[in-house]
């Protein structure tokens, strides 16, 4: 995963937490996450993966309390690949089993494939502070 991480920083350029340390307290150890997805290529290297957390009061996003937010990173090597359908299929199950209902993705108001992927999943916007666009998901 933090490899994951230090392809899309080459790719992109955007500086982002990548360490391990970073990677198991934010996806793996997460107390609110809901569910990590890994996608994993025919050599068994690690392509990409989505994480869905519980939204708290308080929260860095400003999102409501009880909403999912989800992170999706993938390696530009797999992009159009289906890995993000993929994931998404996964995470919109958890979302379901959990009892979530709108699912919140905060991205770089820079980033178009984000913006491009998370309109595919069906994401639309509904924010859009300074630097930055919320789409929003409703579940089910």
């Amino acid at each position: 995963m933090s490899r994951v991480l230090r392809e899309i920083i080459e790719h992109t350029g955007r500086e982002r937490p990548n360490d391990e340390t970073f990677v198991t307290r934010q996806y793996i150890a997460n107390p609110a996450s809901i569910r990590c997805t890994v996608a994993i290529d025919d050599e068994g290297v690690a392509v990409g993966f989505q994480s869905l957390v519980r939204a708290e009061g308080g929260n860095r996003y400003d999102v409501p309390a009880g909403w999912g937010i989800i992170g999706t990173h993938i390696s530009p090597r797999a992009h159009r690949q289906g890995v993000g359908s993929a994931l998404f299929r996964s995470s919109q199950e958890a979302a379901e089993q959990a009892g979530i209902e709108k699912i919140d993705a905060y991205i770089g108001a820079d980033n178009a494939s984000g913006h491009r992927y998370y309109e595919a999943m069906g994401f639309q916007t509904y924010r859009v502070p300074e630097g930055i666009v919320q789409k929003v998901y409703t579940v089910g």
